[in-house]
């Protein structure tokens, strides 16, 4: 099996302390500070766009709000249930990748990464796709109330606009870093087959793959709570509008 990497813990999000699990480096620190990194990210339409956003001067809206909070935050909870769910059967043992011709032949579990790793993207594009929706809708009805809220909900547009790119090239990097730890995990238990699986044990029941499914399930819940932060904010602000 593989060895249990040794290192100072890291200190953040989960999300980035399960990913500096599955290498073998430990991630560098940032001497950039937020500000100074944002800047790097904005160009000057997107800067102009946003000062305006927050400067501003706009007069409370007339127009009701077409749901309530209540309203919102069910459909928040049901859409959050239902990428959980997903989650869940893609890293359930029934989910297992097929192995490759060679490895059938050769009767070795060398299983592929590449469905797991389409799989992997469907999932990452559907909670793009409904963040984007819901946060679309979050900020219609904060743009139907106060002043404030309107200006929350502008500005709020901006940053969609101007980080998605950036977000979508970070964790679009998470499938590679998902695939070493795969290959890493299987060429170990390939080393150690003789000794720790027997001949006749089918290579979906490994311990490896198992290990691997938990690490990747973690990962994609730790990647949807930080796409949902925005709505966890949006959804905020309408609970005390």
């Amino acid at each position: 099996m593989a060895k249990a990497l040794q290192r100072t813990p890291l200190q953040g999000p989960a999300f980035i302390r399960l990913l500096a699990g599955l290498t073998s480096a430990a991630p560098a620190a940032s001497s950039t500070s937020l500000s100074e990194r944002l800047s790097e990210w904005l160009d000057w339409t997107r800067a102009v766009a946003l000062s305006r956003a927050l400067d501003g001067r706009r007069s409370a809206h007339d127009v009701a709000s077409s749901a309530s909070g209540d309203d919102h935050h069910e459909e928040c909870k049901r859409v959050r249930a239902v990428l959980v769910a997903r989650i869940h059967a893609m890293t359930e043992p029934a989910s297992a990748p097929p192995r490759s011709a060679t490895a059938v032949a050769k009767d070795e579990p060398a299983l592929e990464f590449g469905p797991l790793r389409e799989r992997y993207r469907d999932l990452q594009q559907s909670m793009q796709a409904e963040v984007g929706r819901l946060r679309g809708h979050l900020r219609d009805t904060l743009a139907s109330g106060s002043a404030d809220m309107a200006r929350l909900a502008e500005v709020d547009a901006v940053m969609e606009l101007t980080l998605t790119p950036r977000e979508h090239a970070l964790l679009g990097s998470v499938q590679a870093l998902l695939a070493a730890h795969f290959e890493r995990l299987r060429d170990a238990a390939v080393e150690s087959r003789d000794s720790l699986l027997p001949s006749t044990q089918a290579p979906e029941d490994a311990a490896w793959l198992g290990r691997f499914r938990q690490d990747m399930g973690d990962v994609l819940l730790a990647e949807l709570d930080i796409r949902f932060q925005p709505v966890e904010g949006l959804l905020a602000a309408l609970r005390n509008q």
